[in-house]
């Protein structure tokens, strides 16, 4: 990531101080909020891609700048409303806005956010007329795979199919628009632009079956204590990996005992260090693997390149990160 950043730190600082621009206002409160926000990026991840898929198959331009912007913006808008969905006090090691200023100033600075990855989206040379329909869709995306996995965690039944769809709404639909929208600022051909979307999607899945790993571990590198999911009664794929072999009525069991966390959050600590025993996280990292080598082979009829290797290099450093 380091080399990737340094090759891209040109069209990352026009991304970060559009994303500055953008966010400007004479809101005193709102401006030091965004101020501590933006201090606070994460890896920007989906600038990253965007750039990249742009420069693999053109030239990085204005609306490229833009379109990684957005995604950038888009994604924040979505972390200030999740921890207030979620509850959350803490993000990437720090008070999240929620626990400083209260929810309804998440939602509010989530909102401004928002509006402001539009707008980056219609200031583009065609006012995002490629575009917008694709962040539309992942705008919906988000909102069908947060309450998806909130019906499944009432339900406790989440199956495979569930469980992709839902990492796929949440986390790898953002990776797809940022991709596609970086492809076609480049006026890409179509071929092209289902290569890099291609790519994408299955990255977002490794990426996401990754952090959910990382849940199952004795670490707090992420910014958050581990073991969150279990104790929200989410099921992902380490413990999905373990309920596929065992008996129907042992995975009932199991399913059964996941309704009563909250009652009970000694067994979600159980039942995290038993998914661990019983190969749970090596099974998730099988799964997660296969979305990174489907990702790498939508690369192949890409032309050869710095940006083609470093999207490849982007997708095993999904697999190896451990925070």
């Amino acid at each position: 990531m380091k080399d990737i950043r340094t090759y891209l730190s040109g069209p990352l600082d026009e991304v970060t101080s559009l994303m500055a621009a953008s966010l400007r206002t004479n809101i005193s409160l709102l401006g030091k909020t965004n101020g501590g926000l933006l201090g606070e990026r994460g890896k920007m991840m989906r600038p990253i891609l965007c750039l990249l898929a742009a420069g693999a198959l053109g030239k990085i331009n204005s609306d490229t700048v833009h379109y990684a912007a957005a995604s950038e913006l888009l994604h924040n808008a979505t972390l200030l409303h999740d921890d207030v969905v979620d509850g959350a006090s803490v993000r990437r090691g720090k008070p999240t806005v929620g626990a400083i200023l209260g929810p309804r100033a998440s939602v509010l600075v989530g909102d401004f956010w928002l509006v402001k990855a539009v707008s980056c989206i219609q200031e583009t040379s065609d006012k995002g007329s490629k575009v917008m329909s694709i962040f539309s869709k992942t705008l919906s995306d988000l909102t069908e795979g947060e309450m998806l996995q909130m019906e499944k965690a009432f339900g406790h039944d989440t199956t495979q199919e569930d469980y992709i769809r839902i990492i796929y709404c949440k986390t790898a639909s953002l990776f797809e628009s940022a991709a596609v929208s970086g492809a076609l600022s480049v006026g890409a051909s179509k071929d092209q632009v289902d290569a890099m979307g291609c790519f994408a999607r299955n990255l977002g899945i490794a990426f996401q079956i990754k952090d959910d790993i990382l849940d199952y571990l004795p670490s707090d590198a992420l910014g958050k204590p581990s073991g969150i999911d279990l104790l929200e009664q989410k099921i992902t794929q380490p413990l999905l990996s373990v309920l596929e072999v065992l008996s129907e009525e042992d995975s009932a069991a199991v399913r059964e005992s996941i309704g009563r966390i909250p009652s009970e959050p000694e067994i979600a600590v159980s039942l995290r260090e038993k998914v661990v025993e019983a190969g749970g996280v090596e099974k998730a990292a099988a799964v997660m693997d296969s979305y990174i080598e489907n990702a790498l082979l939508c690369l192949e009829g890409v032309p050869e390149s710095k940006e083609k290797s470093y999207l490849a290099r982007l997708a095993r450093y999904v697999g190896e990160r451990d925070f």
